[in-house]
């Protein structure tokens, strides 16, 4: 059965930009091995991530990510069973905060501060699908 989640967490103070590096080259061959794809979203000290895959996969991954120190405050914005995958040319796509990323940011929320707790899982996912088609466009 294929699935999608989305979650956020924010990241434990002592995680440097070297430390983001790592996780993401980490995800993405763990990924490619689960058949996992997604991306991940981080802006100011919160990540933003989506998975997609199998049920089982997508929810082994997901409870590795709950035992992982580097995150807190880890909250499931979305579950939920698909018909196709939305970021299938990713193992795991990246999408730093930027200008681009602002004003994304407040058209799907009430602020160009990403703040995920006051957002709907709808706009999240809207918001993340536009994401994906700035990276889509500069790359």
């Amino acid at each position: 059965m294929l699935s999608r989640i989305i979650y956020t967490s924010t990241i434990s103070n002592d995680i440097t930009p070297k430390e983001i590096e790592k996780i993401l080259t980490k995800a993405q061959s763990n990924n490619d091995k689960k058949d996992i794809t997604g991306m991940l979203y981080f802006s100011r000290n919160k990540f933003l991530q989506c998975l997609e895959g199998g049920r089982v996969s997508i929810n082994e991954t997901y409870h590795t990510i709950l035992n992982d120190t580097r995150h807190s405050n880890i909250i499931l914005l979305n579950y939920e069973e698909i018909s196709q995958r939305v970021f299938s040319n990713w193992s795991m796509a990246y999408v730093p905060e930027s200008s681009l990323s602002a004003p994304i940011n407040l058209k799907y929320s009430n602020s160009t501060i990403f703040n995920p707790s006051e957002m709907s899982s709808e706009s999240i996912y809207k918001m993340m699908l536009e994401l994906k088609d700035v990276l889509t466009s500069v790359n």
